[in-house]
């Protein structure tokens, strides 16, 4: 019993890396609500992911976002989701929790979102963002289908 305790309390503390995000990488989809949105992310490399993003509806651009997952210091330590919308500075959200095929980072001094949230379940990718803006909780929520490179929804 002592052994599982000391295990589980081990596993907790150690940090997340980008190898352990792998399924992560490809090339994301979705075409819901009239919106097209892509997301890629590239395999873990040198402890590093990169990521893009785009969102078009009615065929313009209406959100692009540069993203990146790395370790939060030169040494090495948890990782972070490092997101730029629409070309803003990146904002860091660090690595909360990951297992299997389910991530959170978390950043709770962000003014909105202060959760980011993917979860794989097969060839679908999920993705959420949540928090606390103005007086009440939100969230929004984004499922991809993997897809090859550059597919484009059906017009």
């Amino acid at each position: 019993m002592l052994t599982a305790l000391a295990l589980a309390a081990a596993l907790q503390t150690s940090p997340v890396t980008a190898d352990q995000l792998s399924w992560m990488s490809g090339y994301w989809l979705s075409c819901e609500e009239g919106r097209e949105v892509s997301e890629t992310w590239s395999d873990p490399r040198g402890g590093l992911m990169l990521g893009a993003a785009l969102t078009l509806e009615g065929g313009k651009l209406t959100t692009f976002e540069s993203s990146r997952i790395a370790p939060t210091a030169p040494t090495g330590g948890n990782v972070a989701y490092f997101a730029g919308v629409n070309g803003a500075a990146p904002v860091a959200f660090v690595a909360k929790d990951a297992s299997g095929t389910r991530v959170v980072f978390e950043n709770a001094g962000h003014d909105f979102p202060q959760r980011v949230v993917y979860e794989r379940n097969g060839d679908v990718l999920n993705a959420r963002i949540e928090g606390h803006m103005g007086d009440r909780d939100q969230q929004m929520r984004w499922s991809y289908r993997k897809a090859e490179l550059n597919t484009r929804c059906p017009t």
